[in-house]
Protein backbone atom coordinates (compact mmCIF):
# COMPACT_ATOMS: atom_id res chain seq x y z
CA UNK A 1 0.00 0.00 0.00
CA UNK A 2 1.46 3.75 -0.36
CA UNK A 3 2.04 5.88 2.05
CA UNK A 4 0.32 8.81 2.59
CA UNK A 5 1.96 12.24 2.51
CA UNK A 6 -0.69 14.84 2.32
CA UNK A 7 0.38 18.41 3.80
CA UNK A 8 -0.58 21.15 1.62
CA UNK A 9 1.00 24.36 2.46
CA UNK A 10 -1.97 26.01 3.49
CA UNK A 11 -2.27 23.54 6.13
CA UNK A 12 1.17 24.19 7.53
CA UNK A 13 0.24 27.98 7.60
CA UNK A 14 -3.02 27.22 9.51
CA UNK A 15 -0.71 25.89 11.83
CA UNK A 16 1.62 28.61 12.71
CA UNK A 17 -1.94 31.00 12.45
CA UNK A 18 -3.56 29.09 15.38
CA UNK A 19 -0.60 29.39 17.69
CA UNK A 20 -0.02 32.56 16.76
CA UNK A 21 -3.94 33.75 18.07
CA UNK A 22 -3.93 30.86 21.05
CA UNK A 23 -3.39 34.21 23.40
CA UNK A 24 -6.58 35.16 22.28
CA UNK A 25 -8.88 32.07 22.69
CA UNK A 26 -10.62 31.22 25.74
CA UNK A 27 -12.47 27.48 24.49
CA UNK A 28 -11.20 25.50 21.88
CA UNK A 29 -14.08 23.19 20.03
CA UNK A 30 -12.31 20.49 18.22
CA UNK A 31 -14.52 18.91 15.60
CA UNK A 32 -14.37 15.13 14.72
CA UNK A 33 -16.34 12.90 12.60
CA UNK A 34 -18.45 10.77 15.57
CA UNK A 35 -17.69 7.68 12.61
CA UNK A 36 -14.12 7.89 13.19
CA UNK A 37 -13.12 10.11 15.68
CA UNK A 38 -9.66 9.03 16.86
CA UNK A 39 -9.11 8.95 12.89
CA UNK A 40 -10.21 12.05 12.42
CA UNK A 41 -8.23 13.91 15.26
CA UNK A 42 -4.85 15.87 14.39
CA UNK A 43 -2.26 14.43 16.36
CA UNK A 44 -0.70 17.43 16.57
CA UNK A 45 -3.70 18.96 18.34
CA UNK A 46 -2.51 18.58 22.09
CA UNK A 47 0.44 20.52 21.65
CA UNK A 48 -0.93 22.96 19.38
CA UNK A 49 -3.41 23.89 22.35
CA UNK A 50 -0.89 24.06 25.11
CA UNK A 51 -3.53 23.01 27.34
CA UNK A 52 -7.12 25.39 26.59
CA UNK A 53 -10.29 24.14 27.74
CA UNK A 54 -11.54 22.10 24.76
CA UNK A 55 -14.98 20.90 24.07
CA UNK A 56 -14.57 17.73 21.39
CA UNK A 57 -17.85 18.05 18.95
CA UNK A 58 -19.05 14.64 17.33
CA UNK A 59 -20.27 15.85 13.99
CA UNK A 60 -22.20 13.29 11.76
CA UNK A 61 -23.59 11.38 14.82
CA UNK A 62 -26.64 10.87 12.55
CA UNK A 63 -24.54 8.59 10.52
CA UNK A 64 -22.51 6.80 13.84
CA UNK A 65 -23.60 3.89 15.53
CA UNK A 66 -25.19 5.19 18.44
CA UNK A 67 -23.76 2.57 21.05
CA UNK A 68 -20.59 3.15 19.43
CA UNK A 69 -20.63 7.00 20.33
CA UNK A 70 -21.64 6.39 23.54
CA UNK A 71 -18.28 3.77 23.90
CA UNK A 72 -16.07 7.05 22.37
CA UNK A 73 -17.88 9.83 25.06
CA UNK A 74 -16.65 7.75 27.98
CA UNK A 75 -12.99 7.34 26.29
CA UNK A 76 -12.77 11.19 25.80
CA UNK A 77 -14.41 11.91 29.28
CA UNK A 78 -12.23 9.55 30.94
CA UNK A 79 -9.50 11.87 29.05
CA UNK A 80 -10.80 14.90 30.79
CA UNK A 81 -12.29 16.46 27.62
CA UNK A 82 -15.82 16.96 27.55
CA UNK A 83 -17.84 15.58 24.63
CA UNK A 84 -20.95 16.52 22.49
CA UNK A 85 -22.53 14.58 19.59
CA UNK A 86 -24.02 16.65 17.27
CA UNK A 87 -25.42 16.57 13.39
CA UNK A 88 -24.52 20.08 11.98
CA UNK A 89 -26.80 18.83 9.31
CA UNK A 90 -30.42 19.14 10.66
CA UNK A 91 -28.88 21.42 13.64
CA UNK A 92 -29.75 18.12 15.78
CA UNK A 93 -27.77 19.45 19.35
CA UNK A 94 -26.33 22.26 17.83
CA UNK A 95 -27.87 24.72 20.03
CA UNK A 96 -25.98 23.03 23.52
CA UNK A 97 -22.44 23.97 22.17
CA UNK A 98 -22.90 27.50 23.44
CA UNK A 99 -23.91 26.60 26.92
CA UNK A 100 -21.35 23.67 27.19
CA UNK A 101 -18.44 26.08 26.27
CA UNK A 102 -19.75 28.30 29.07
CA UNK A 103 -19.53 25.44 31.57
CA UNK A 104 -16.04 24.81 30.49
CA UNK A 105 -15.49 28.70 31.03
CA UNK A 106 -17.98 29.60 34.25
CA UNK A 107 -15.25 29.46 36.62
CA UNK A 108 -13.91 32.77 34.60
CA UNK A 109 -17.38 34.36 34.31
CA UNK A 110 -17.75 34.14 37.53
CA UNK A 111 -14.52 35.48 38.57
CA UNK A 112 -15.11 38.87 36.23
CA UNK A 113 -18.83 38.85 38.23
CA UNK A 114 -17.20 39.16 41.85
CA UNK A 115 -15.06 41.90 40.57
CA UNK A 116 -17.96 43.57 39.10
CA UNK A 117 -16.97 43.31 35.71
CA UNK A 118 -19.59 42.51 33.13
CA UNK A 119 -18.40 39.15 31.18
CA UNK A 120 -17.86 39.35 27.24
CA UNK A 121 -18.06 37.06 24.59
CA UNK A 122 -16.24 33.62 25.13
CA UNK A 123 -13.53 33.99 22.43
CA UNK A 124 -13.69 30.34 20.89
CA UNK A 125 -12.07 28.95 18.22
CA UNK A 126 -13.06 25.73 15.77
CA UNK A 127 -10.62 23.08 14.64
CA UNK A 128 -10.60 19.90 12.49
CA UNK A 129 -9.32 18.28 9.51
CA UNK A 130 -10.55 19.32 6.32
CA UNK A 131 -14.33 17.92 5.36
CA UNK A 132 -15.44 17.30 9.08
CA UNK A 133 -18.02 19.70 8.59
CA UNK A 134 -16.84 23.02 10.23
CA UNK A 135 -18.08 25.30 7.65
CA UNK A 136 -21.47 23.80 7.85
CA UNK A 137 -21.55 23.96 11.38
CA UNK A 138 -20.36 27.58 11.45
CA UNK A 139 -23.39 28.38 9.29
CA UNK A 140 -25.52 26.30 11.99
CA UNK A 141 -24.26 28.34 14.54
CA UNK A 142 -24.40 31.72 12.90
CA UNK A 143 -27.53 31.45 11.40
CA UNK A 144 -26.86 32.28 8.15
CA UNK A 145 -24.32 31.45 5.28
CA UNK A 146 -20.49 32.50 6.05
CA UNK A 147 -18.56 29.87 6.02
CA UNK A 148 -17.75 28.04 2.07
CA UNK A 149 -19.08 24.55 2.55
CA UNK A 150 -18.14 21.85 -0.12
CA UNK A 151 -17.88 18.53 -0.14
CA UNK A 152 -14.28 17.68 -1.22
CA UNK A 153 -11.66 18.66 1.44
CA UNK A 154 -9.85 21.93 2.18
CA UNK A 155 -12.81 24.21 1.01
CA UNK A 156 -11.20 26.88 4.16
CA UNK A 157 -8.52 28.62 3.25
CA UNK A 158 -8.30 31.64 5.49
CA UNK A 159 -9.37 32.80 9.08
CA UNK A 160 -12.06 34.81 9.85
CA UNK A 161 -14.21 35.52 13.25
CA UNK A 162 -17.54 35.28 13.12
CA UNK A 163 -20.13 36.57 15.76
CA UNK A 164 -22.66 34.07 17.01
CA UNK A 165 -25.46 36.15 18.90
CA UNK A 166 -24.24 37.81 21.83
CA UNK A 167 -22.35 35.04 23.73
CA UNK A 168 -19.93 33.71 21.47
CA UNK A 169 -17.05 35.11 18.91
CA UNK A 170 -15.81 32.51 16.77
CA UNK A 171 -12.41 31.54 15.04
CA UNK A 172 -12.51 29.57 12.02
CA UNK A 173 -9.12 28.16 10.78
CA UNK A 174 -8.70 26.10 7.99
CA UNK A 175 -8.36 21.99 8.20
CA UNK A 176 -5.35 20.80 9.63
CA UNK A 177 -3.74 17.38 8.84
CA UNK A 178 -0.63 16.04 10.08
CA UNK A 179 2.34 15.45 6.90
CA UNK A 180 2.36 11.95 7.27
CA UNK A 181 -0.32 8.86 7.96
CA UNK A 182 1.78 6.49 10.42
CA UNK A 183 -0.82 4.03 10.46
CA UNK A 184 -2.77 3.17 7.15
CA UNK A 185 -5.46 2.15 8.83
CA UNK A 186 -6.19 5.93 9.67
CA UNK A 187 -5.75 6.80 6.09
CA UNK A 188 -8.22 4.06 4.81
CA UNK A 189 -10.72 5.46 7.50
CA UNK A 190 -10.50 8.83 6.13
CA UNK A 191 -10.62 7.45 2.20
CA UNK A 192 -13.63 5.75 3.39
CA UNK A 193 -15.72 8.55 4.61
CA UNK A 194 -14.88 10.89 1.88
CA UNK A 195 -12.21 12.82 4.46
CA UNK A 196 -9.50 13.04 1.95
CA UNK A 197 -9.59 12.46 -1.73
CA UNK A 198 -9.59 9.11 -3.06
CA UNK A 199 -6.97 9.97 -5.93
CA UNK A 200 -4.52 9.42 -3.08
CA UNK A 201 -5.48 5.69 -2.24
CA UNK A 202 -6.85 3.37 -4.57
CA UNK A 203 -10.81 3.45 -4.93
CA UNK A 204 -10.42 0.10 -4.82
CA UNK A 205 -8.53 -0.51 -2.05
CA UNK A 206 -10.39 1.29 0.25
CA UNK A 207 -13.99 -0.21 -0.64
CA UNK A 208 -12.07 -3.22 0.35
CA UNK A 209 -11.15 -2.04 3.82
CA UNK A 210 -14.83 -0.36 4.20
CA UNK A 211 -16.40 -3.91 3.04
CA UNK A 212 -14.25 -6.23 5.33
CA UNK A 213 -15.25 -4.21 8.22
CA UNK A 214 -18.58 -3.98 7.42
CA UNK A 215 -19.41 -7.61 6.46
CA UNK A 216 -17.18 -7.91 10.53
CA UNK A 217 -19.59 -5.75 12.16
CA UNK A 218 -22.59 -4.72 10.25
CA UNK A 219 -23.10 -8.37 8.55
CA UNK A 220 -27.00 -7.93 8.42
CA UNK A 221 -27.08 -4.09 7.10
CA UNK A 222 -24.60 -5.29 4.07
CA UNK A 223 -27.10 -8.40 3.28
CA UNK A 224 -30.01 -6.28 3.58
CA UNK A 225 -28.82 -3.54 1.75
CA UNK A 226 -27.51 -5.08 -1.39
CA UNK A 227 -29.98 -8.38 -1.21
CA UNK A 228 -27.17 -10.84 -0.27
CA UNK A 229 -28.10 -14.04 0.64
CA UNK A 230 -24.35 -14.80 2.49
CA UNK A 231 -21.46 -13.22 3.48
CA UNK A 232 -17.76 -15.54 4.61
CA UNK A 233 -17.51 -16.39 7.90
CA UNK A 234 -13.77 -15.76 7.45
CA UNK A 235 -12.89 -12.10 6.37
CA UNK A 236 -9.38 -12.91 6.87
CA UNK A 237 -9.47 -14.15 3.39
CA UNK A 238 -9.21 -11.57 0.73
CA UNK A 239 -11.05 -13.67 -2.33
CA UNK A 240 -13.57 -13.78 0.13
CA UNK A 241 -14.26 -10.35 -0.04
CA UNK A 242 -13.43 -10.00 -3.36
CA UNK A 243 -16.70 -12.40 -3.97
CA UNK A 244 -18.61 -10.07 -2.05
CA UNK A 245 -17.50 -6.93 -3.79
CA UNK A 246 -18.13 -8.81 -6.99
CA UNK A 247 -22.49 -9.90 -6.35
CA UNK A 248 -22.71 -6.32 -5.14
CA UNK A 249 -21.25 -4.69 -8.58
CA UNK A 250 -24.08 -7.27 -10.26
CA UNK A 251 -26.13 -6.28 -7.61
CA UNK A 252 -25.79 -2.87 -8.80
CA UNK A 253 -24.61 -3.02 -12.67
CA UNK A 254 -21.09 -2.16 -12.46
CA UNK A 255 -19.91 -4.51 -15.20
CA UNK A 256 -17.98 -4.03 -17.71
CA UNK A 257 -17.91 -5.20 -21.43
CA UNK A 258 -18.58 -8.77 -21.87
CA UNK A 259 -20.60 -9.13 -18.56
CA UNK A 260 -16.98 -8.48 -16.37
CA UNK A 261 -16.93 -6.54 -12.96
CA UNK A 262 -15.93 -3.41 -13.34
CA UNK A 263 -14.12 -2.87 -9.59
CA UNK A 264 -14.28 0.55 -9.39
CA UNK A 265 -17.82 0.84 -10.13
CA UNK A 266 -18.51 -1.65 -7.76
CA UNK A 267 -16.05 0.30 -5.07
CA UNK A 268 -17.45 3.50 -5.91
CA UNK A 269 -21.25 2.33 -5.16
CA UNK A 270 -20.58 0.76 -2.16
CA UNK A 271 -18.46 4.06 -0.47
CA UNK A 272 -21.36 6.24 -2.10
CA UNK A 273 -23.70 4.38 0.17
CA UNK A 274 -21.67 3.89 3.24
CA UNK A 275 -21.35 7.60 3.30
CA UNK A 276 -24.93 8.59 2.38
CA UNK A 277 -25.87 6.29 5.68
CA UNK A 278 -27.90 4.24 3.03
CA UNK A 279 -26.57 1.23 4.98
CA UNK A 280 -27.75 2.68 8.38
CA UNK A 281 -25.64 4.24 11.63
CA UNK A 282 -21.95 2.73 11.08
CA UNK A 283 -19.06 3.44 12.97
CA UNK A 284 -15.46 2.34 11.20
CA UNK A 285 -13.81 2.35 14.63
CA UNK A 286 -14.21 1.74 18.34
CA UNK A 287 -11.76 3.03 21.27
CA UNK A 288 -9.57 0.83 22.44
CA UNK A 289 -7.78 0.13 25.72
CA UNK A 290 -4.29 0.48 24.52
CA UNK A 291 -5.38 4.24 23.27
CA UNK A 292 -3.30 6.41 26.01
CA UNK A 293 -1.80 8.94 23.69
CA UNK A 294 -4.43 11.39 24.63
Amino acid sequence: MVTIQWFPGHMTRAKRQIQDKLKLIDIVIELLDARIPMSSRNPMIDDILQGKPRLVVLNKSDLADPQVTSQWQRFFEEHGLRTLPIDANSGHQVHQIIPRCKELWADKIEAQLRKGIQPRAIRALIVGIPNVGKSTLINRLAGKKIAAVGDKPGVTKAQQWIKIGEEMQLLDTPGILWPKFEDQTVGLRLAATGAIKEEILHVDDIAMFALRYLVEHYADAVKERFGLSRLPEDTSDPDEIVKVMEEIGRKRGALASGGRIDYEKASLAILRELRAGKLGRISLETPQPERADM
